[in-house]
């Protein structure tokens, strides 16, 4: 089973998360006990989104559609 903090981490390496990739970490965060390393490491990708430091695939397809 993948961990939110993997999840988090290839985020961040990358600078970008997918849409798969936020698929997964919804399910993880509604269906799964998870631990305090977990907790901080999607409070330290949602900083980052908040800063501009990843991108998000979802945003970005929203914003084409759009226009």
């Amino acid at each position: 089973m993948v961990l939110i903090r993997e999840i988090v981490q290839e985020a961040l390496a990358t600078g970008y998360l997918t849409v798969e990739a936020e698929k997964q970490l919804r399910q993880l965060l509604q269906k799964t006990k998870y631990g305090l390393e977990d907790f901080y490491a999607f409070m330290r990708l949602q900083q980052a989104a908040i800063n501009g430091q990843v991108k998000q695939e979802s945003r970005e397809l929203k914003s084409f559609a759009c226009k």
